[in-house]
């Protein structure tokens, strides 16, 4: 505090810069200094593309680098390609013997993204496999994506009776996201296939003023909002088809606690990037894509619209229920508990 000057006011900018003036050293950056050590770098970072005969390979032509991330789904010059890391480890097997060419990777990331603190071009950096145009802080780099997850509610702790489909009441679940953060909550059970839609409309407030970065969540389908349409979708149906729900990583599910307190609804996540563990809800969201395309408004669509559809895709026939809907299949569980509770009564 005292060396800016005592005042409290932050500016992240006027402390980078600061920062890189307080960091210059007298001695020159190696890659400054050391051409074979510089062309080493440069030629692994951006050298062409070779055919197995050591001919360069043109390859598209990208767009100029102007300061900003990679081109979006656009074409990407050809090149080497290697990371830092990798640059950087390499030297030690390629010139065991000499010492002078040694380099660290993050030596090589400030002589990209710090001016001034290298010989390396500032347009490599579209050459890295990211493309990134600025460095991603370390925090937001280390930081967990799903720390709502712990080992307990993982897939692999759900009970076995859920794989056979024997017994009704396992659901699986997730979001199809549209246009402009609209969203619809879908829910499949697994023995039958049938289908629950959960509408999500805008909070009050949505549009109407500038996003804030970690304001209140405004789109639908925040944790809180995502819960309580939830427990009032559980509440629909009797509680014995309610026994676990099974969803994907998404952060909209991030109060599953209370979900599970309010609703008796054991909640499990499936596995990073693998949606073949909730397949019965992705072959579903598919079918539901026929009548919510991506890139459309999913909010024009009311409750009882919502309805209608889940009616449709519920009393349509399937393979894998011996061409019966998974209406009706349902509907004969539900049936077959309650001649069960009465001769359990009698």
């Amino acid at each position: 505090m005292r060396r800016r000057g005592g005042k409290l006011e932050y500016r992240a900018s006027v402390a980078q810069w600061k920062a890189e003036l307080v960091a210059k050293r007298p001695r020159p950056a190696k890659l400054t200094t050391n051409t074979r050590l510089r062309d080493y770098v440069q030629e692994r970072l951006a050298g062409r593309v070779k055919d197995v005969g050591g001919n360069e390979i043109e390859g598209p032509v990208q767009a100029l680098f102007i300061g900003r991330n990679k081109p979006h789904r656009g074409d990407r010059k050809w090149v080497n390609g290697w990371s830092p890391e990798q640059i950087s480890n390499r030297l030690k097997i390629d010139f065991p013997d000499d010492e002078s060419m040694r380099i660290s990777h993050e030596c090589i990331y400030q002589a990209l993204y710090i001016q001034g603190r290298g010989a390396l071009k500032r347009e490599l950096v579209s050459y890295l496999r990211t493309g990134r145009a600025l460095r991603v802080p370390r925090a937001r780099a280390q930081a967990k994506a799903w720390a709502h997850v712990n080992e307990d509610i993982m897939i692999s702790q759900r009970p076995a009776e859920v794989e056979d489909r024997a017994l009704p009441g396992h659901w699986e679940g997730d979001l199809i996201i549209g246009l402009n953060r609209s969203a619809i909550g879908t829910l499949v059970e697994r023995t039958s296939r049938y289908t629950m839609l959960v509408h999500l409309p805008r909070e009050k407030g949505y549009g109407q003023a500038p996003r804030v970065k970690n304001g209140p969540a405004l789109a639908g389908y925040a944790a809180t909002t995502m819960t309580d349409a939830l427990k009032r979708v559980v509440t629909s149906l009797p509680h014995h088809l309610w026994r676990s729900l099974t969803w994907d990583r998404g952060k909209e599910l991030s109060d599953h606690a209370r979900f599970t307190v309010d609703s008796g609804v054991r909640v499990f996540f499936a596995d990073p990037h693998s949606p073949w563990q909730r397949g019965t809800n992705e072959n579903t969201n598919g079918l539901l894509r026929q009548c919510f395309p991506k890139g459309t408004d999913l909010t024009r669509w009311d409750a009882h619209e919502l309805q209608a559809v889940a009616h449709t895709l519920n009393a349509r026939p399937r393979k894998t229920l011996g061409w019966r809907t998974p209406a009706e299949v349902l509907d004969g569980h539900l049936k077959s508990a309650q001649t069960t509770s009465v001769a359990t009564a009698g």
